[in-house]
Protein backbone atom coordinates (compact mmCIF):
# COMPACT_ATOMS: atom_id res chain seq x y z
CA UNK A 1 0.00 0.00 0.00
CA UNK A 2 0.88 3.90 -1.15
CA UNK A 3 1.13 6.19 1.76
CA UNK A 4 -1.58 9.16 0.55
CA UNK A 5 -1.24 13.16 1.90
CA UNK A 6 -3.60 12.07 4.10
CA UNK A 7 -1.33 9.81 6.17
CA UNK A 8 1.87 11.56 5.58
CA UNK A 9 0.34 14.98 7.16
CA UNK A 10 -0.25 12.77 10.70
CA UNK A 11 3.17 11.58 10.76
CA UNK A 12 5.13 14.43 10.08
CA UNK A 13 4.80 17.72 12.71
CA UNK A 14 2.48 16.71 15.90
CA UNK A 15 0.77 20.36 16.28
CA UNK A 16 -0.45 20.28 12.42
CA UNK A 17 -1.45 16.96 12.41
CA UNK A 18 -4.08 17.99 15.63
CA UNK A 19 -4.83 20.96 13.75
CA UNK A 20 -5.60 19.37 10.76
CA UNK A 21 -7.81 16.56 12.74
CA UNK A 22 -9.28 18.80 15.43
CA UNK A 23 -10.68 22.04 14.01
CA UNK A 24 -13.04 19.94 11.53
CA UNK A 25 -13.95 17.66 14.33
CA UNK A 26 -14.78 20.55 16.38
CA UNK A 27 -16.91 22.12 14.04
CA UNK A 28 -18.85 18.64 13.15
CA UNK A 29 -18.96 18.18 16.33
CA UNK A 30 -20.69 21.63 17.00
CA UNK A 31 -23.49 21.52 14.71
CA UNK A 32 -23.86 17.90 15.75
CA UNK A 33 -24.75 19.14 19.56
CA UNK A 34 -26.38 22.08 18.73
CA UNK A 35 -28.45 19.63 16.96
CA UNK A 36 -28.89 17.92 20.74
CA UNK A 37 -30.06 21.25 21.79
CA UNK A 38 -32.42 22.04 18.91
CA UNK A 39 -33.87 18.64 19.98
CA UNK A 40 -34.17 18.79 23.66
CA UNK A 41 -36.24 22.95 22.52
CA UNK A 42 -38.51 21.09 20.17
CA UNK A 43 -39.23 18.63 22.98
CA UNK A 44 -39.42 21.33 25.65
CA UNK A 45 -42.85 22.86 23.53
CA UNK A 46 -44.36 19.11 24.41
CA UNK A 47 -43.93 20.26 28.15
CA UNK A 48 -41.37 20.04 31.00
CA UNK A 49 -42.91 16.15 31.27
CA UNK A 50 -41.18 15.13 27.48
CA UNK A 51 -38.10 16.80 28.37
CA UNK A 52 -37.69 15.60 31.98
CA UNK A 53 -37.89 12.26 29.85
CA UNK A 54 -35.64 12.92 27.03
CA UNK A 55 -33.03 13.83 30.36
CA UNK A 56 -33.78 10.12 31.60
CA UNK A 57 -32.93 8.71 28.54
CA UNK A 58 -29.94 10.60 27.24
CA UNK A 59 -27.87 8.47 29.61
CA UNK A 60 -29.19 5.68 27.90
CA UNK A 61 -28.74 6.92 24.24
CA UNK A 62 -25.19 7.96 25.69
CA UNK A 63 -24.11 4.99 26.36
CA UNK A 64 -25.38 3.16 22.91
CA UNK A 65 -23.13 6.10 21.56
CA UNK A 66 -20.34 5.22 24.18
CA UNK A 67 -20.30 1.99 22.67
CA UNK A 68 -19.30 2.93 19.31
CA UNK A 69 -17.14 5.34 20.44
CA UNK A 70 -15.43 2.79 22.22
CA UNK A 71 -14.77 0.19 19.52
CA UNK A 72 -13.74 2.73 17.73
CA UNK A 73 -10.83 4.42 19.89
CA UNK A 74 -10.03 1.19 20.12
CA UNK A 75 -9.44 0.82 16.41
CA UNK A 76 -8.24 4.05 16.25
CA UNK A 77 -5.58 3.33 18.60
CA UNK A 78 -4.51 -0.16 16.86
CA UNK A 79 -4.34 1.47 13.37
CA UNK A 80 -2.50 4.41 14.24
CA UNK A 81 -0.04 2.06 15.69
CA UNK A 82 -0.04 -0.33 12.92
CA UNK A 83 0.44 2.71 10.23
CA UNK A 84 2.86 3.99 12.88
CA UNK A 85 5.27 0.88 12.12
CA UNK A 86 4.27 0.76 8.70
CA UNK A 87 2.14 -2.65 9.07
CA UNK A 88 -0.63 -1.47 6.09
CA UNK A 89 -1.76 -4.73 5.51
CA UNK A 90 -2.66 -5.29 8.95
CA UNK A 91 -4.00 -2.16 9.74
CA UNK A 92 -6.99 -3.36 7.37
CA UNK A 93 -7.40 -5.92 9.23
CA UNK A 94 -7.45 -4.45 11.95
CA UNK A 95 -10.42 -2.38 10.93
CA UNK A 96 -12.63 -5.07 9.57
CA UNK A 97 -12.02 -6.62 13.21
CA UNK A 98 -13.48 -3.62 14.60
CA UNK A 99 -16.95 -3.62 12.38
CA UNK A 100 -17.17 -7.20 13.80
CA UNK A 101 -17.04 -6.27 16.98
CA UNK A 102 -19.34 -3.02 16.77
CA UNK A 103 -22.00 -5.98 15.06
CA UNK A 104 -21.82 -8.38 17.63
CA UNK A 105 -22.15 -5.62 20.40
CA UNK A 106 -25.56 -3.86 18.70
CA UNK A 107 -27.23 -6.83 19.15
CA UNK A 108 -26.51 -7.17 22.64
CA UNK A 109 -27.61 -3.91 22.68
CA UNK A 110 -30.78 -4.43 20.92
CA UNK A 111 -31.92 -7.45 23.03
CA UNK A 112 -30.81 -5.43 25.97
CA UNK A 113 -33.31 -2.96 24.87
CA UNK A 114 -36.41 -5.64 24.36
CA UNK A 115 -36.35 -7.11 27.54
CA UNK A 116 -34.89 -4.51 29.96
CA UNK A 117 -35.45 -1.00 29.13
CA UNK A 118 -38.64 0.07 30.88
CA UNK A 119 -37.16 -1.75 34.58
CA UNK A 120 -33.90 0.36 33.51
CA UNK A 121 -35.90 3.94 32.93
CA UNK A 122 -37.95 3.07 36.33
CA UNK A 123 -34.85 2.26 38.37
CA UNK A 124 -32.92 5.54 37.02
CA UNK A 125 -35.62 7.46 38.32
CA UNK A 126 -38.21 7.46 35.12
CA UNK A 127 -41.82 6.58 36.88
CA UNK A 128 -43.47 9.55 36.79
CA UNK A 129 -42.66 9.90 32.56
CA UNK A 130 -42.28 6.44 31.48
CA UNK A 131 -44.79 6.42 29.19
CA UNK A 132 -42.91 9.19 27.20
CA UNK A 133 -39.28 7.77 28.30
CA UNK A 134 -40.04 4.26 26.38
CA UNK A 135 -41.58 5.77 23.61
CA UNK A 136 -38.57 7.76 22.79
CA UNK A 137 -36.10 4.95 24.07
CA UNK A 138 -38.10 1.75 22.38
CA UNK A 139 -37.12 3.39 19.01
CA UNK A 140 -33.08 4.24 19.82
CA UNK A 141 -32.58 0.40 21.28
CA UNK A 142 -34.37 -1.17 18.03
CA UNK A 143 -32.04 0.82 15.56
CA UNK A 144 -29.07 0.71 17.55
CA UNK A 145 -27.02 -0.73 15.33
CA UNK A 146 -27.29 2.89 13.00
CA UNK A 147 -26.69 4.54 16.53
CA UNK A 148 -23.80 2.76 17.01
CA UNK A 149 -21.93 1.94 14.05
CA UNK A 150 -21.22 5.63 12.13
CA UNK A 151 -19.12 6.10 15.22
CA UNK A 152 -16.47 3.33 14.39
CA UNK A 153 -16.69 3.80 11.16
CA UNK A 154 -15.84 7.86 11.45
CA UNK A 155 -12.93 6.36 13.68
CA UNK A 156 -11.41 4.32 11.06
CA UNK A 157 -11.38 7.77 8.74
CA UNK A 158 -9.64 9.69 11.77
CA UNK A 159 -7.19 6.67 12.19
CA UNK A 160 -5.95 6.90 8.33
CA UNK A 161 -6.28 11.01 8.65
CA UNK A 162 -9.22 11.31 6.11
CA UNK A 163 -10.87 14.01 8.12
CA UNK A 164 -12.87 15.24 5.84
CA UNK A 165 -15.06 11.77 4.98
CA UNK A 166 -15.10 11.97 9.00
CA UNK A 167 -16.68 15.28 9.57
CA UNK A 168 -18.70 15.64 6.70
CA UNK A 169 -21.55 13.10 7.13
CA UNK A 170 -21.63 14.41 10.48
CA UNK A 171 -22.92 17.17 9.19
CA UNK A 172 -25.21 15.93 7.30
CA UNK A 173 -26.26 14.13 9.96
CA UNK A 174 -27.22 17.22 11.95
CA UNK A 175 -28.76 19.47 9.14
CA UNK A 176 -31.47 16.61 8.60
CA UNK A 177 -32.03 16.02 12.41
CA UNK A 178 -32.61 20.05 12.53
CA UNK A 179 -35.01 20.18 9.38
CA UNK A 180 -36.87 16.40 10.63
CA UNK A 181 -37.91 17.45 14.15
CA UNK A 182 -40.20 19.71 13.84
CA UNK A 183 -41.55 18.28 11.16
CA UNK A 184 -41.97 14.48 12.95
CA UNK A 185 -42.75 16.14 16.32
CA UNK A 186 -45.29 18.76 15.28
CA UNK A 187 -46.05 18.60 11.64
CA UNK A 188 -46.88 14.98 11.83
CA UNK A 189 -47.89 15.10 15.42
CA UNK A 190 -45.69 12.03 16.82
CA UNK A 191 -44.53 13.88 19.77
CA UNK A 192 -41.26 12.42 21.10
CA UNK A 193 -41.58 9.67 19.01
CA UNK A 194 -41.10 11.69 16.17
CA UNK A 195 -37.80 13.30 17.80
CA UNK A 196 -36.35 9.28 17.99
CA UNK A 197 -37.72 9.07 14.41
CA UNK A 198 -35.72 11.81 13.18
CA UNK A 199 -32.90 10.84 15.01
CA UNK A 200 -32.56 7.43 13.63
CA UNK A 201 -33.10 8.44 9.74
CA UNK A 202 -30.92 11.49 10.03
CA UNK A 203 -27.95 8.90 11.56
CA UNK A 204 -28.69 6.22 9.09
CA UNK A 205 -28.02 9.06 6.13
CA UNK A 206 -24.58 9.48 8.27
CA UNK A 207 -23.95 5.78 7.85
CA UNK A 208 -24.42 5.75 3.86
CA UNK A 209 -22.42 7.58 3.30
CA UNK A 210 -19.53 6.58 4.89
CA UNK A 211 -20.21 3.36 3.82
CA UNK A 212 -20.60 4.14 -0.11
CA UNK A 213 -17.01 5.27 0.11
CA UNK A 214 -16.03 2.41 1.22
CA UNK A 215 -18.08 -0.32 0.02
CA UNK A 216 -18.97 1.50 -3.48
CA UNK A 217 -16.15 4.50 -4.46
CA UNK A 218 -13.16 2.20 -2.80
CA UNK A 219 -10.91 5.16 -2.54
CA UNK A 220 -9.90 5.27 0.69
CA UNK A 221 -6.49 4.60 2.24
CA UNK A 222 -7.71 1.80 4.58
CA UNK A 223 -9.75 -1.18 2.52
CA UNK A 224 -12.98 -2.83 3.86
CA UNK A 225 -12.91 -5.97 1.98
CA UNK A 226 -12.86 -9.49 3.28
CA UNK A 227 -9.51 -10.57 1.20
CA UNK A 228 -7.60 -8.61 4.00
CA UNK A 229 -9.84 -10.03 6.59
CA UNK A 230 -7.18 -12.59 8.91
CA UNK A 231 -8.87 -13.63 11.97
CA UNK A 232 -6.83 -13.24 14.66
CA UNK A 233 -7.73 -13.60 18.35
CA UNK A 234 -4.77 -10.90 19.25
CA UNK A 235 -6.22 -8.11 17.11
CA UNK A 236 -9.59 -8.68 19.06
CA UNK A 237 -7.31 -8.34 21.99
CA UNK A 238 -5.65 -5.19 20.74
CA UNK A 239 -8.97 -3.37 20.00
CA UNK A 240 -10.42 -4.42 23.12
CA UNK A 241 -8.02 -3.51 25.89
CA UNK A 242 -8.59 0.41 24.67
CA UNK A 243 -12.41 -0.07 23.08
CA UNK A 244 -13.48 -1.94 26.73
CA UNK A 245 -12.45 0.75 28.68
CA UNK A 246 -13.08 3.55 26.57
CA UNK A 247 -16.81 2.08 26.29
CA UNK A 248 -16.84 1.96 29.83
CA UNK A 249 -16.07 5.62 30.22
CA UNK A 250 -19.02 6.82 27.84
CA UNK A 251 -21.05 4.16 30.33
CA UNK A 252 -19.17 6.03 33.40
CA UNK A 253 -20.34 9.30 32.13
CA UNK A 254 -24.26 8.18 31.69
CA UNK A 255 -23.21 7.06 35.09
CA UNK A 256 -22.48 10.49 36.22
CA UNK A 257 -25.55 12.08 34.48
CA UNK A 258 -27.61 9.52 36.44
CA UNK A 259 -26.48 10.22 39.60
CA UNK A 260 -26.64 13.79 39.09
CA UNK A 261 -30.58 13.08 37.89
CA UNK A 262 -30.98 11.50 40.89
CA UNK A 263 -29.41 13.80 43.43
CA UNK A 264 -31.26 17.18 41.43
CA UNK A 265 -34.47 15.03 41.45
CA UNK A 266 -34.54 14.07 45.65
CA UNK A 267 -32.87 17.86 46.51
CA UNK A 268 -34.99 19.73 43.70
CA UNK A 269 -37.90 17.96 42.06
CA UNK A 270 -38.25 16.72 38.49
CA UNK A 271 -38.59 20.37 37.02
CA UNK A 272 -35.12 20.88 38.18
CA UNK A 273 -34.13 17.65 36.19
CA UNK A 274 -35.29 19.23 32.91
CA UNK A 275 -33.36 22.32 33.68
CA UNK A 276 -30.62 20.38 34.13
CA UNK A 277 -31.48 18.46 30.99
CA UNK A 278 -30.89 21.76 28.99
CA UNK A 279 -27.51 23.07 30.73
CA UNK A 280 -26.16 19.51 30.45
CA UNK A 281 -26.71 20.02 26.65
CA UNK A 282 -24.31 23.14 27.40
CA UNK A 283 -21.78 21.42 29.68
CA UNK A 284 -21.39 18.68 26.35
CA UNK A 285 -20.87 22.13 24.13
CA UNK A 286 -17.84 22.87 26.37
CA UNK A 287 -16.37 19.82 26.33
CA UNK A 288 -16.15 19.39 22.45
CA UNK A 289 -12.67 20.58 21.98
CA UNK A 290 -11.66 17.70 24.65
CA UNK A 291 -13.59 15.43 23.03
CA UNK A 292 -12.24 16.63 19.05
CA UNK A 293 -8.88 17.42 20.07
CA UNK A 294 -8.60 13.81 21.94
CA UNK A 295 -9.78 11.79 19.87
CA UNK A 296 -7.19 13.31 16.95
CA UNK A 297 -4.45 13.12 19.83
CA UNK A 298 -5.41 9.24 19.72
CA UNK A 299 -4.48 9.22 16.13
CA UNK A 300 -1.43 11.57 16.67
CA UNK A 301 0.29 9.97 20.23
CA UNK A 302 -0.56 6.48 18.38
CA UNK A 303 1.24 7.33 15.49
CA UNK A 304 4.67 8.78 17.64
CA UNK A 305 4.25 5.94 19.55
CA UNK A 306 4.40 3.48 17.57
CA UNK A 307 7.56 5.02 15.72
CA UNK A 308 9.10 5.38 19.27
CA UNK A 309 9.04 9.02 18.56
CA UNK A 310 9.47 10.81 22.35
CA UNK A 311 9.61 14.17 20.85
CA UNK A 312 6.48 14.43 18.92
CA UNK A 313 4.62 12.14 21.67
CA UNK A 314 5.69 15.01 24.09
CA UNK A 315 4.32 17.68 21.83
CA UNK A 316 1.19 16.03 21.21
CA UNK A 317 0.53 16.14 25.07
CA UNK A 318 1.69 19.58 25.60
CA UNK A 319 -0.06 20.97 22.36
CA UNK A 320 -3.34 19.06 22.69
CA UNK A 321 -3.73 20.03 26.40
CA UNK A 322 -2.69 23.71 25.88
CA UNK A 323 -5.19 24.47 22.79
CA UNK A 324 -8.38 21.91 24.35
CA UNK A 325 -7.56 24.54 27.61
CA UNK A 326 -7.44 27.84 25.36
CA UNK A 327 -10.83 26.72 23.35
CA UNK A 328 -12.97 25.87 26.49
CA UNK A 329 -12.02 28.72 28.42
CA UNK A 330 -13.70 30.69 25.35
CA UNK A 331 -16.64 28.88 25.21
CA UNK A 332 -17.09 29.11 29.08
CA UNK A 333 -16.51 32.66 29.01
CA UNK A 334 -19.30 32.87 26.11
CA UNK A 335 -21.89 30.84 28.05
CA UNK A 336 -21.20 32.55 31.32
CA UNK A 337 -21.84 35.97 29.63
CA UNK A 338 -24.79 35.15 27.50
CA UNK A 339 -26.17 32.76 30.06
CA UNK A 340 -29.72 34.50 29.69
CA UNK A 341 -30.27 35.01 26.24
CA UNK A 342 -28.92 31.89 25.63
CA UNK A 343 -31.39 30.18 27.74
CA UNK A 344 -34.14 32.53 26.79
CA UNK A 345 -33.41 31.18 23.40
CA UNK A 346 -33.51 28.03 23.90
CA UNK A 347 -36.80 28.15 25.74
CA UNK A 348 -38.71 29.78 23.34
CA UNK A 349 -41.55 27.39 22.90
CA UNK A 350 -43.00 27.28 26.03
CA UNK A 351 -41.41 30.99 27.18
CA UNK A 352 -41.71 29.80 31.03
CA UNK A 353 -39.81 32.89 32.77
CA UNK A 354 -39.22 31.23 36.01
CA UNK A 355 -37.71 27.70 33.95
CA UNK A 356 -35.94 30.57 31.85
CA UNK A 357 -33.71 32.37 34.45
CA UNK A 358 -33.30 28.92 36.23
CA UNK A 359 -31.56 27.72 33.49
CA UNK A 360 -29.31 30.71 33.16
CA UNK A 361 -28.52 30.73 36.99
CA UNK A 362 -27.20 27.23 36.07
CA UNK A 363 -25.51 27.45 33.22
CA UNK A 364 -23.66 30.14 34.73
CA UNK A 365 -22.76 28.01 37.48
CA UNK A 366 -21.82 24.78 35.71
CA UNK A 367 -19.31 26.98 32.99
CA UNK A 368 -16.85 25.56 36.15
CA UNK A 369 -17.76 22.27 35.54
CA UNK A 370 -15.78 21.97 32.20
CA UNK A 371 -13.00 24.79 32.52
CA UNK A 372 -10.22 21.90 33.76
CA UNK A 373 -11.41 19.15 31.95
CA UNK A 374 -8.68 19.84 29.26
CA UNK A 375 -6.02 18.41 31.49
CA UNK A 376 -7.65 15.13 32.57
CA UNK A 377 -9.30 14.78 29.24
CA UNK A 378 -5.89 15.18 27.57
CA UNK A 379 -4.34 12.36 29.67
CA UNK A 380 -7.40 9.99 29.27
CA UNK A 381 -6.95 10.44 25.05
CA UNK A 382 -3.05 9.77 25.24
CA UNK A 383 -3.36 6.67 27.18
CA UNK A 384 -5.86 5.07 24.56
CA UNK A 385 -3.45 6.04 22.12
CA UNK A 386 -0.98 4.22 23.15
CA UNK A 387 -3.09 1.03 24.36
CA UNK A 388 -3.17 1.60 28.02
CA UNK A 389 -7.39 1.53 27.58
CA UNK A 390 -7.55 0.53 31.42
CA UNK A 391 -5.07 3.47 32.44
CA UNK A 392 -7.72 5.60 31.47
CA UNK A 393 -10.89 4.44 32.24
CA UNK A 394 -9.23 4.05 35.75
CA UNK A 395 -8.51 8.20 35.53
CA UNK A 396 -12.07 9.15 34.64
CA UNK A 397 -13.42 6.46 37.12
CA UNK A 398 -11.58 8.47 39.65
CA UNK A 399 -12.54 11.94 37.98
CA UNK A 400 -16.12 11.23 36.74
CA UNK A 401 -17.36 9.11 39.57
CA UNK A 402 -15.23 9.00 42.53
CA UNK A 403 -14.84 12.53 43.00
CA UNK A 404 -17.29 14.84 41.47
CA UNK A 405 -20.30 12.46 42.35
CA UNK A 406 -18.40 11.99 45.57
CA UNK A 407 -18.51 15.57 46.45
CA UNK A 408 -21.80 16.29 44.87
CA UNK A 409 -23.45 13.83 47.36
CA UNK A 410 -21.49 14.57 50.26
CA UNK A 411 -22.12 19.04 49.64
CA UNK A 412 -25.77 17.99 48.97
CA UNK A 413 -27.02 15.52 51.48
CA UNK A 414 -24.27 15.33 54.38
CA UNK A 415 -23.75 19.17 54.77
CA UNK A 416 -27.16 20.17 53.53
CA UNK A 417 -26.60 22.31 50.73
CA UNK A 418 -29.14 21.19 48.83
CA UNK A 419 -29.12 21.38 44.95
CA UNK A 420 -26.30 24.04 45.06
CA UNK A 421 -24.24 21.66 46.81
CA UNK A 422 -24.65 18.90 44.00
CA UNK A 423 -23.59 21.45 41.59
CA UNK A 424 -20.48 22.86 43.66
CA UNK A 425 -19.06 19.37 44.38
CA UNK A 426 -19.56 18.21 41.21
CA UNK A 427 -17.11 21.09 40.29
CA UNK A 428 -14.75 20.80 42.99
CA UNK A 429 -14.29 16.66 42.24
CA UNK A 430 -14.32 17.62 38.43
CA UNK A 431 -10.73 19.96 39.21
CA UNK A 432 -9.12 17.49 41.40
CA UNK A 433 -9.71 14.60 39.33
CA UNK A 434 -8.22 16.80 36.05
CA UNK A 435 -5.44 17.59 37.95
CA UNK A 436 -4.34 14.29 38.72
CA UNK A 437 -4.69 13.08 35.44
CA UNK A 438 -2.54 15.19 34.12
CA UNK A 439 0.37 14.63 36.31
CA UNK A 440 -0.16 10.59 35.93
CA UNK A 441 0.35 10.88 31.79
CA UNK A 442 3.37 13.19 32.71
CA UNK A 443 5.13 11.02 34.56
CA UNK A 444 4.18 8.05 31.78
CA UNK A 445 5.67 10.60 29.21
CA UNK A 446 8.96 10.67 30.92
CA UNK A 447 8.43 6.71 31.67
CA UNK A 448 8.43 6.55 27.45
CA UNK A 449 11.71 9.12 27.19
CA UNK A 450 13.56 6.59 28.80
CA UNK A 451 12.15 3.52 26.57
CA UNK A 452 12.81 5.45 23.66
CA UNK A 453 16.77 6.20 24.75
CA UNK A 454 17.30 2.60 25.68
CA UNK A 455 15.87 1.22 21.88
CA UNK A 456 18.26 3.99 20.56
CA UNK A 457 21.57 2.64 22.57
Amino acid sequence: MEINKNIESIIGDPKKAINRLAYPTILSMLLMYANNLIDSMWVSGLGSGPLAALGFMSPLYLVIIGFGVGIGAGANSLISRLIGAKQYDESNNAAIHSIVLASIVSILILLIGVFFLRDLLILFGASEVIDYAMDYGMIIFLTSYIILFPAVVSSIFRAEGDIRRAAVPLVVNAILNMVMDPIFIYYFNWGIKGAAIATVLSTLANLLMMLYWYLIKRDTFIKLSLKYYHRKMEIYKEILLVSLPASCEEVIYSIVAICFNYLIFITAGTMEVAIFTVVWRFVSIGFLPCIAIGVSTITVSGIAYGARNYENFKTTINYSTFISFIITLIICAIFFVFAYPISEGFNFINGNPQMIARTAEVLRIMVFYNLFIPFGATAAYVYQGVGSGFKSLALTILRELVLSVFFAYIFAIPLKMGIFGVYLGAIIGMILGSFIGFACIKLYERSFKKECEKTVV
